[in-house]
């Protein structure tokens, strides 16, 4: 059990500063600032701005170059062409899963992203190797960052022999949530998609979370169907649609009736607010009451060389690419990057309270809107206790 200490003179979310008390690794008092001298165990918060951390809701751990010396990009044109040369460039790399992984992991914790969702390849030519990686590295550092796991069958499902049976195995291994893609694009048969995987997770009682890259009428199409199945199978608030690019490529009138759906069945929606392609509608869905989060996708990998891993940053893609300005626009996007993808992933304990875990941010800035603007350098804290400054991890675990 840790000694009380007092979390002086800091601004909840630019509310006027106060001070707390945490106890054990959780919030227990709070009071109005006091301008008595510090104590020696005290924190000075220095006025800052006191936020919950960040929650990275989709990104591939497993298939990143990052720390790796630089290689150029040869991708596309085509999803599948994407797919088979990362299969290429995968084979190539030396360097193991736990080193790559864990280099990101690291950079993603020391910006500020405590909570995270990872996609997993699996398929029978990685057999069970990705997700034993990734669960290792789960419990390395299972005391700075919540760790969920998604089975991901990038190669196909249906199309690609031996993959069902894999993705059974990785259930057993309490993986937590079932992975899709495209099941009209990559299967070409989308209710045997979507109907094994709706009935793998209700058998083990888990999410469920699809990538949908398909476009237009036919990605709609396809979402009304995830829409069915949830209701069928009673997976309400347990499901999320990753990208969903359709649903900005096509007319209000038309996404309006479907989106309507999504938030009466708390089926989330995650985007990385891509720039080449159409991006769900985030305001006009904010409104219909659909909960959006916000993801980094691929950092650093063979699909592109781009991405930090700072969901700060992602909130500021969003908010450049809506054209966000106004201070509760910009609040509504860090929203995106933070309670949006708790509330995606199921987190219960998150956010700041009396009585809650004492994992929090702490930005040289006055709002919420700046902290978006200006991606300050910030610090974050796990149960109290200081974990990453200036952008650096307090003790490197590789």
């Amino acid at each position: 059990m840790s000694h009380p200490r007092w979390l002086r003179n800091i601004r909840p979310y630019g509310a006027p500063a106060e001070d707390l008390l945490i106890e054990n690794g959780k919030f227990t008092q709070r009071r109005p600032a006091s301008d008595a001298p510090l104590a020696a165990t005290d924190i000075d918060g220095q006025n800052q701005l006191l936020t919950a951390p960040l929650v990275e809701s989709h990104v591939h751990l497993d298939k990143t170059l990052y720390g790796q010396p630089w290689r150029p990009n040869s991708a596309g044109p085509t999803l599948k062409d994407y797919i088979s040369n990362e299969r290429r460039v995968l084979r190539e790399v030396k360097a193991p899963i736990a080193e790559r992984a864990g280099a990101l992991l690291e950079n993603c914790i020391a910006r500020g992203s405590l909570t995270m969702r990872c996609h997993v390849d699996i398929d029978p030519e990685f057999g069970l190797r990705h997700v034993e990686a990734m669960q290792h590295l789960r419990e390395t550092y299972s005391d700075l960052i919540d760790l969920q796991l998604v089975v991901f069958p990038q190669t196909g499902l249906i199309s690609r022999p031996g993959t069902a049976e894999l993705m059974r195995e990785a259930m057993a291994l309490s993986v937590e949530n079932v992975g899709g893609l495209d099941p009209c694009g990559i299967d070409n048969d989308p209710i045997a998609q979507l109907d094994f995987v709706f009935k793998l997770a209700r058998e083990f009682q888990r999410g469920v979370d699809i990538h949908l890259h398909d476009k237009g009428e036919l990605g709609l199409w396809q979402i009304a169907r995830i829409a069915d199945y949830t209701e069928r199978f009673n997976l309400q608030n347990r499901v999320m649609i990753s990208h969903a690019y359709c649903l900005g490529m096509l007319p209000w009138s038309q996404v309006k009736p479907v989106a309507e759906r999504l938030a009466a069945l708390g089926i989330s929606l995650m985007s990385s607010a891509p720039a080449d392609c159409a991006v769900p509608p985030f305001l006009a869905l904010r409104e219909a009451g659909v909960n959006v989060c916000l993801g980094s996708d691929g950092i650093r990998d063979a699909w592109s060389p781009m991405g930090n891993g700072d969901m700060l940053e992602r909130a500021m893609l969003l908010a450049f690419r809506f054209d966000l300005g106004k201070d509760d626009e910009l609040a509504a996007a860090f929203d995106a990057a933070t309670v949006n993808g708790a509330r995606a992933l199921g987190v219960e304990e998150y956010g700041f309270g009396i009585g809650r875990p004492a994992d929090f941010l702490l930005m040289p800035v006055e709002t919420l809107g700046e902290a978006v603007v200006a991606r300050p350098v910030r610090q974050v804290y796990r149960g109290g206790e200081l974990i990453a400054s200036g952008g650096r991890l307090l003790g490197s675990r590789l």
